[in-house]
C-alpha cells in the first residue's frame, strides 16, 4: 500500500471524527478486548491471535479445491446459528466479545431472508431435504414478524411496537419468499411476498430511489446499494406474471446507474461513509444491476457492472486479498478486508464469466474464494466458529469487528456454489 494511501486512511478514519465519536469508538474496542482476555474466551482468543499473525505476516495460503466440503461446513454453521435463536430465524451472528449472553445475537430478519435462497439452492444441488425444512421454517418465521405495512423491520428482531421499517431489509426477505414460494407453491408465501413488493413499489420517490432506509444506517441521503431490491421485485414480477413489477425493477436500476461515475465508482453507496464505501455495499449494487440486467436482457446494465468490476480487478492481490473499502479514485480506504464484500465480488465475477466467457473474471473469482477458504476454520477448540466466515480480516478489522455475521457465511456459501457449478477447475 502506498505511503500516501496509508496517511489518507489514517487521516480520514481517525482524525475527522468528533471527540465524542472517537471516545465511544475507543471505549467499545477496549470493552471487546477486555472480554477477549476473560477466561471463558480462551479458545476464541487463540484463534484471534493466530488470525492476526496471519495478517501481519501475509501468511494466508489459499485453499485449492475442497469446495463441497467447505460449502457443507458453511451450511452446518448457518443451521447452528438458526438453532441458537430457537425461534426459526437465523442469529445475526456470533460475537463472543460482547459481554451479554453466550455470544449469539438475536435473529436478524434481513439476512435470514436471503439465507433462505442460499439453503434452497444448496438443497437442490445436493439433495438435502433437511435443509429445505430449515429454509421453510425461516420463511414462516419471516411471515410471523412481517410488519402490517408489508415491510420488514431494520435491525435484530424486536417487539412489534419497536419495529421500524427498512426498504432494503424488505427486499432481502422478498427474495427469500420468492425462493420459498418457487419451491413449495404455498399461497401464503406469495401473499407475504406481494405485500412486501407493494411496500417497496410504493416507497419509491419521483427519482425511483427508496425513501425508507431505516434507523440503522446514516440518514440524509439515498442509498444506492438498495437497488439490490430490484432483483427481488423483478423475481416477484416473474412469479406473479405481472409486468408492472418488472418495469419498476428496471427503473430502480436505471436510477442507481445515475450514481455511477465514469471510472465505475458509485456515489451514495455505503451504510455510513459514502466517501469510502465498503466492498459489501459495492457488491450489493453490482449484484442488483447485474441480475436485473440478465433477467431483463439489458446489455447496458451488464456493461455497467463490467466497468466497476474491471476497475476493481487490479486491487485483488495474487493471493486473493481485497481491501474492504475504496475511495472514489479506487485507492484502498481501509487496512482490513471486508470478507463479506470479497465473497460478493467473487459472485459478481463468476456471474460475469458466465455471461461473457472472459477468463479473467473466473480467475479472479477463484482467487477471492480460495483466499476465503483459508480463513474458514474446519477445526477449532471454539466450536461456534467452525464453518463460519468472520466480518473482517484480520478479525479485529473495521467491519463487524470481532465476530461472525451470518451474511458473511451466506455469501461465502453462494460463491462456493458458483465455483462448484462451474466445475472448480482450480482442483
Amino acid at each position: 500500500m502506498k505511503t500516501a494511501t496509508v496517511a489518507r486512511i489514517i487521516r480520514n478514519k481517525y482524525c475527522k471524527e468528533s471527540l465524542r465519536a472517537t471516545y465511544w469508538s475507543v471505549a467499545a474496542l477496549t470493552g471487546e478486548l477486555r472480554t477477549l482476555f476473560r477466561d471463558f474466551n480462551r479458545a476464541f482468543r487463540k484463534e484471534v491471535i493466530r488470525n492476526h499473525l496471519c495478517f501481519a505476516f501475509s501468511s494466508v495460503s489459499p485453499v485449492i479445491g475442497e469446495t463441497s466440503e467447505r460449502a457443507r461446513a458453511a451450511v452446518r454453521w448457518i443451521l447452528r446459528a438458526q438453532a441458537a435463536t430457537g425461534d426459526g430465524g437465523v442469529s445475526l451472528g456470533y460475537f463472543p466479545c460482547h459481554t451479554d449472553g453466550d455470544g449469539w445475537r438475536a435473529s436478524y430478519p434481513e439476512t435470514t431472508g436471503y439465507i433462505i435462497t442460499s439453503l434452497l439452492t444448496f438443497a437442490e444441488r445436493y439433495g438435502d431435504p433437511l435443509l429445505v425444512a430449515a429454509a421453510m421454517r425461516m420463511a414462516e418465521w419471516e411471515m410471523a414478524v412481517q410488519m402490517p405495512s408489508g415491510a420488514v423491520q431494520g435491525g435484530p428482531v424486536c417487539s412489534p411496537e419497536r419495529q421500524t421499517a427498512a426498504a432494503f431489509n424488505t427486499g432481502m426477505v422478498l427474495d427469500g419468499w420468492c425462493s420459498a414460494y418457487s419451491h413449495s407453491g404455498d399461497s401464503g408465501l406469495l401473499e407475504a411476498a406481494r405485500r412486501a413488493a407493494d411496500f417497496l413499489v410504493n416507497d419509491l420517490d419521483d427519482r425511483n430511489y427508496f425513501k425508507t432506509n431505516g434507523a440503522f444506517v446514516s440518514a440524509g441521503e439515498i442509498k444506492t446499494y438498495t437497488c439490490l431490491c430490484a432483483w427481488a421485485i423483478y423475481r416477484f414480477g416473474q412469479l406473479s406474471g405481472e409486468d408492472r413489477y418488472r418495469r419498476v425493477a428496471v427503473s430502480v436500476i436505471q436510477a442507481a446507474l445515475q450514481q455511477q461515475q465514469p471510472n465505475g465508482w458509485f456515489a451514495h453507496n455505503c451504510l455510513t461513509h459514502s466517501d469510502s464505501p465498503l466492498t459489501h455495499t459495492i457488491g450489493y449494487t453490482l449484484q442488483g444491476v447485474l441480475e436485473v440486467g440478465i433477467l431483463a436482457g439489458r446489455a447496458d446494465f451488464i456493461n455497467a457492472v463490467r466497468l466497476t468490476a474491471d476497475a476493481m480487478l487490479p486491487r485483488i492481490s495474487s493471493s486473493g486479498y481485497l481491501p474492504g473499502q475504496f475511495y472514489a479514485d479506487w485507492e484502498p480506504a481501509a487496512f482490513s478486508s471486508c470478507l463479506t464484500g470479497s465473497a460478493q465480488m467473487a459472485i459478481v465475477y463468476y456471474r460475469l464469466f458466465e455471461q461473457t466467457a472472459e477468463r479473467k473474471y473466473r480467475d479472479q473469482a477463484d482467487k477471492l474464494v480460495n483466499f476465503l477458504k483459508a480463513l474458514q476454520l474446519l477445526q477449532s477448540d471454539q466450536a461456534a466458529v467452525i464453518g463460519a466466515i468472520a466480518g473482517s480480516f484480520p478479525i479485529f478489522g473495521s467491519y463487524m469487528r470481532a465476530g461472525y455475521p451470518n451474511w458473511a457465511t451466506k455469501y461465502f456459501l453462494d460463491a462456493l456454489l458458483l465455483q462448484d457449478r462451474l466445475g472448480d477447475k482450480t482442483k
